[in-house]
């Protein structure tokens, strides 16, 4: 069965799972949809719709929301995996006995692996083998605009230039974009530096530093992702599209992003704890800072103002202090 008819499978029905679910659907394809949570999933099939995360965008006659893995995996070309970066390697564990010779795997989780600081796409090559397509989709984009169908683009990057086009083919409509790279490792890194530098920049405006300060920590953010980006083998144009500049300004500058809203809460005088309470989604950028941190020391790449997120999230200096440490870097060119 050629990809454009086979069943896409997409694990995970958060907010991004579901919108991308959404978004394929509406483009043309047989989706099916599956979680961890089974009572979710129930209501989910009999509401049709995720009341939780994307309340009233009712899905498509060809969505299925299918709470047996096996059964969702059963004849799909392609799946889709959207779980947070803590949560990719077991799911690519479960999955991998159940996978077809041919079937190929994408994802849209962004961060290091705590643990051993790869990358998504090195930790699916580890639990995989190299031998199969993947790819990663990333870019500035919000999971309930994707949902509303309201105008976006993104990057997908995958090792396969023909799987890389036939996802973006598969995703595009008349108010959705998807452009290709080859660049996994640029992609990657852009889609986990940016939700610490937006912790920054939820701290520094909840603080009321400013629109200089925001602009010279996104703009001096991108340098410090360019940086370690580019130490890791990737490309340095990756990181002026729209998974580097794109999302990096997207998630720092719109109180949609749970990572903005973390550095908001935080600047309000909450803990981390009291500020992922009532988020109450996963904010990637916390433990993102620990690995880029974990990575940058390893690489030798200096990147101060992450360094300095990571002391705010974890060695509890105040965010002013922590603006002090910048300003009193020694000067040198730009």
């Amino acid at each position: 069965m050629s990809s454009e008819k086979s069943p896409i499978a997409v694990l995970g029905a958060g907010s991004w799972g579901t919108a991308l679910a959404l978004q394929f659907a509406r483009s043309g394809r047989e989706v099916r949809l599956w979680g961890r949570d089974r009572s979710q999933l129930s209501d989910m099939s009999t509401q049709r719709v995720n009341n939780r995360y994307l309340p009233g965008i009712e899905f498509p006659d060809n969505l299925r929301v299918e709470p047996d893995l096996a059964l969702c995996l059963k004849g799909a070309r392609d799946v889709l995996i959207s779980v947070p970066s803590h949560g990719l390697r077991e799911t690519l564990t479960k999955i991998a006995p159940l996978l077809e010779d041919d079937t190929r795997v994408s994802w849209a989780t962004k961060g290091f692996e705590l643990s051993t600081g790869k990358l998504p796409h090195q930790v699916a090559m580890e639990v995989l083998g190299g031998d199969r397509p993947v790819a990663v989709l990333s870019g500035p984009t919000f999971a309930s605009e994707v949902g509303e169908g309201l105008p976006t683009a993104m990057t997908i990057a995958a090792n396969d230039p023909d799987f890389a086009g036939e996802l973006a083919t598969a995703l595009s409509s008349d108010k959705f974009r998807a452009y290709t790279s080859e660049d996994m490792i640029g992609v990657e890194v852009g889609g986990a530096v940016k939700n610490v530098l937006a912790i920054g920049a939820g701290l520094s405006d909840g603080l009321g530093f400013g629109a200089n300060t925001r602009i010279a920590l996104i703009n001096r953010g991108l340098v410090e992702m360019t940086r370690l980006g580019v130490a890791l083998g990737a490309r340095q144009d990756t990181f002026t599209g729209l998974a580097g500049m794109g999302d990096l300004v997207l998630t720092c500058t719109d109180d949609q992003s749970r990572n903005r809203r973390m550095g908001l809460l935080l600047a309000s005088g909450k803990t981390v704890a009291e500020a992922q309470e009532e988020i109450q989604q996963v904010v990637e950028g916390v433990l993102a800072a620990k690995a880029v941190r974990q990575v940058a020391e390893e690489r030798n790449v200096v990147m101060p103002i992450c360094s300095e997120i990571y002391r705010i999230l974890y060695e509890d200096v105040s965010p002013r202090d922590a603006v002090s440490a910048l300003m009193g870097r020694a000067l040198k060119p730009e």
